[in-house]
């Protein structure tokens, strides 16, 4: 199919989705809009840094030496698929889902004079079909330092949708090239700092695989990390918010072995990408993103790169990112943390489902694009169209409906595909 057939498919997608996700909401702008950036942080996912209203029952609670906060995680997924014939040949795919994972949230803040605090998650991934901890470790605030350290297993904090847990992310995965390069956790220690008077924000971790070793996601022995951001609008009055930012990783590969590898942001899909197991001594992955929140608008991504040092003398560059643009049609805005590491979380509906409103819904547009083609090395192309709808119930049950269209460059072939997803998802 030529390249006008093949927008013309996905635009008709497209506007489709965004003609049944742009019906007027009741009620919409009732309410005045509270706080939407927040300056403080404490020890656990982002998911629960900023919580969203408890559910039904009580889970927060005061005890003596520390507060205790307890919460789930649930996501369940399905999906079918389109393919022409090329894809077929690329590609199997057969529709299905089931449940992406589930999650035990605790956390809390002792009651010392310092800011001190800690959390537990424990996760099944149903990938590996095994359960381990997740964001588990204590949190030191040093005020005058502008600060505070993380000592445990985290985010390694390279990438802003990275550092944002799944739960909270606009899209329904995180880009290719982010799930190729990066691991989702690491064992260490981390510093975020936060220079308000400046508007800049700061991330620097180091890490190692002594007590993961055998975990799916530890795929180096050690790395580094760096982030710095600028904030030069950093505005709750008026809703806006530019987020500028550079990141760099250096990671020594377990066992000097690399598998560079992606789904193309379908979680029960196989790997569409994937370059083999290779040998490797140093990976080295930069990039850049920049993101502008005014009100209910967000506009933004990031575009990333890694370099290989091979034993051979192979030096192979892989490439990709994402671009997002998303806007709350009811008129909510994402919140921003700038001293938690700089990124945006969830945010709960003026009015929701269960009190006779309308809910929050979420239109949004997703470009990814992924390239572990270098020489020698083959692993495959493929960049991705992605128009899809987020309706909020409640500030912890959200629908997400997406619509996709993909076309894989591999084994000489280009095939398009496209998906229909759906997943609910609920956290408190």
């Amino acid at each position: 199919m030529s390249l006008a057939g093949r927008l013309a498919r996905a635009t008709t997608g497209i506007a489709l989705l965004f003609a049944f996700a742009s019906i007027p909401a009741r009620g919409q702008g009732a309410d005045p809009p509270g706080p939407t950036i927040a300056t403080t942080v404490e020890a656990g996912e982002s998911d629960v840094d900023e919580s969203p209203p408890r559910p039904f029952w009580r889970n927060d609670f005061d005890w003596p030496g520390t507060t205790f906060h307890f919460g789930l995680g649930f996501l369940v997924e399905y999906g079918a698929y389109s393919q022409d014939a090329d894809s077929r040949d690329q590609v199997s795919l057969d529709p299905g889902g089931g449940i992406r994972d589930w999650r035990l949230l605790l956390r809390g803040r002792f009651k010392t004079q310092r800011p001190f605090s800690w959390s537990i998650g424990y996760m099944y991934d149903q990938g590996s079909n095994s359960w381990f901890f997740r964001q588990t470790g204590v949190m030191v605030g040093f005020p005058k330092l502008h600060g505070s350290v993380f000592i445990g297993r985290t985010k390694e904090g390279y990438s802003m949708t990275k550092v944002m847990t799944g739960y909270h992310i606009p899209t329904m995965e995180r880009s290719p090239a982010l799930d190729a390069f990066v691991p989702i956790l690491a064992d260490g220690i981390k510093w975020l700092g936060y220079f308000p008077n400046a508007g800049i924000f700061i991330n620097a971790g180091v890490y190692t695989d002594r007590l993961s070793e055998n975990q799916s996601f530890s795929t180096y022995d050690h790395q580094q990390v760096l982030r710095a951001g600028w904030l030069p609008i950093l505005d709750d009055k008026n809703g806006r918010v530019l987020h500028i930012a550079v990141m760099a990783r250096n990671g020594e590969p377990d066992n000097n072995q690399l598998q560079q590898r992606a789904r193309d942001e379908a979680y029960f899909a196989p790997y569409f990408v994937d370059t083999g197991k290779f040998a490797a001594n140093h990976a080295l992955t930069t990039g850049v993103e920049s993101y502008y929140r005014s009100g209910s608008w967000l506009f933004g991504g990031e575009y990333n790169f890694q370099d290989i040092d091979t034993p051979d003398g192979r030096h192979p560059r892989f490439q990709g990112g994402n671009l997002i643009a998303a806007w709350i049609v009811t008129g909510e805005t994402r919140p921003y943390n700038a001293a938690g590491g700089g990124y945006f979380t969830d945010f709960s509906p003026k009015h929701p489902v269960f009190e006779g409103g309308p809910g929050a819904w979420e239109v949004i547009l997703n470009m990814s694009y992924l390239d572990l083609n270098d020489g020698t090395f083959q692993g495959g192309k493929v960049w991705r169209v992605t128009p899809m709808v987020n309706w909020h119930l409640t500030g912890y049950l959200r629908l997400q409906m997406v619509y996709g269209y993909s076309v894989l460059d591999r084994f000489a072939l280009e095939g398009e595909t496209q998906f229909f997803q759906a997943r609910l998802v609920t956290y408190f």
